[in-house]
């Protein structure tokens, strides 16, 4: 009969050294060995905050989101809001989901995603009745849409799932940053244009009943670009973005 190999003291000390850090590398609440190991602002935690700005932009690019960007950017304040509204619950709930990625059954993952992004958007909603109810009013059921906003449940499945808390704090704020600066550039262009106005701030002079009581640009005949407030001028203004992208990076352009 075969006899019964026994580790010897010193293998049994490396095995449990070994599993004492795989358990260390699943942590669910703080970071992990690797991560402690990693400056909190490394190369590669910049390309999280700075990738989705540019090339990786989640609308110019990765074209999601592209609802909002049609909805509420007809005027600069309510963008403002909404991109700021979208980083926190983003960011929280990237962090909340990478916590618990090691607890949650693989079968409901979808689900408790969608509880945490829901609770974290009504928390949300009722900060901004309590303090900006005009804009809350403004944007209206846009705020509870951000529940279903596929840049948020897509990045809950594609890092957060398979990363720690700190990495899938800055890839939430880095990718909310990046959909919120397209919302502003394209609320900055069709108010200023539309309405010659920024802020709900006239900013191109005031337009009278004559040319001759007209300030401004509107002093010489200049006239606002309606079709600026109408929704397919959102989609046009990003598909020039996205023109405009392209042609500085040649590498985004598909085959």
């Amino acid at each position: 009969m075969a006899k019964e190999i026994k580790n010897s003291p010193e293998q049994s000390a490396e095995v449990k050294q070994k599993e004492k850090e795989a358990k260390k590398d699943a942590m669910v609440l703080f970071l992990s060995n690797s991560e402690e190991r990693e400056h909190f602002l490394s190369k590669d935690n910049r390309k999280l905050l700075s990738d989705p700005l540019n090339d990786e932009n989640p609308i110019t690019v990765q074209v999601l989101g592209i609802c909002s960007a049609l909805a509420i950017t007809v005027q600069l304040e309510p963008a403002i809001v909404m991109a700021i509204a979208v980083v926190a619950v983003m960011a929280f709930s990237n962090m909340i989901i990478s916590a618990l990625r090691n607890l949650i059954p693989n079968r409901i993952r979808i689900i408790v995603q969608l509880i945490v992004v829901a609770s974290l958007v009504a928390l949300v909603d009722q900060i901004l009745k309590a303090y900006a109810y005009d804009v809350s009013k403004q944007l209206s059921v846009f705020i509870g849409l951000i529940i279903t906003n596929c840049i948020i449940m897509g990045r809950l499945e594609a890092f957060a799932l398979g990363h720690g808390v700190y990495k899938s704090f800055l890839d939430g704020i880095g990718n909310a940053a990046g959909y919120g600066l397209i919302l502003i550039i394209v609320a900055f262009i069709r108010e200023l244009l539309g309405a010659g106005k920024l802020f709900g701030y006239e900013v191109l002079g005031h337009k009278a009943a004559t040319l001759a009581e007209s300030t401004g640009l509107y002093a010489f005949g200049y006239e606002n670009n309606g079709l600026m407030l109408l929704s397919p001028m959102a989609l046009i203004v990003v598909g020039i973005l996205i023109w405009v992208q392209r042609s500085r990076n040649r590498k985004l352009i598909e085959d």
